[in-house]
């Protein structure tokens, strides 16, 4: 899915002797999906050498509601 949607909630406490009364609804609770998946992939030249791999890219154009915390790389 692309993009966050908002939605209206509404929160009961519940215990042994019953539940609360009805709450007041609430709204701007997100609905968040997986990150997309990052952009301009490519190698950054002025780091790489025999031994060093040095990469660039710029994160998706969603977040998927949350920031995104890290990246994993893999390599063959």
């Amino acid at each position: 899915m692309v993009g966050k949607n908002s939605v209206f909630a509404k929160v009961y406490a519940i215990n042994y002797y019953g539940s609360s009364d009805e709450p007041d609804p609430a709204n701007g609770a997100i609905i968040v999906y997986v990150p997309d998946a990052p952009l301009n992939f490519k190698d950054n030249a002025a780091v790489t050498t025999a031994y060093v791999i040095g990469l660039m890219w710029n994160d998706g154009l969603l977040n998927g509601g949350t920031s995104v915390i890290d990246y994993t790389v893999s390599y063959d």
